[in-house]
């Protein structure tokens, strides 16, 4: 049974309705696997519990500017 894990900040429940559907469809197309054997979990973790090159994540959004 192919299983996908993600791992991110705090999402909305109609985010991960959305990432939950896509990512098992996207893989059950390129692996030719029925999407009922698919399993996703997503673990989140909260932006202050998590940091690249020595800033939290919620630094680094908050000093982003697209």
């Amino acid at each position: 049974m192919p299983y996908i894990s993600v791992e991110s900040g705090v999402l909305t429940s109609e985010q991960k309705k959305e990432l939950i559907k896509r990512l098992t469809a996207t893989a059950s197309e390129i692996m030719h696997i029925p999407a009922q054997f698919f399993t996703v979990t997503i673990k989140e973790l909260p932006d202050e519990n998590f940091g690249i090159g020595g800033k939290s994540i919620g630094e680094i959004k908050r000093n982003h500017k697209p």
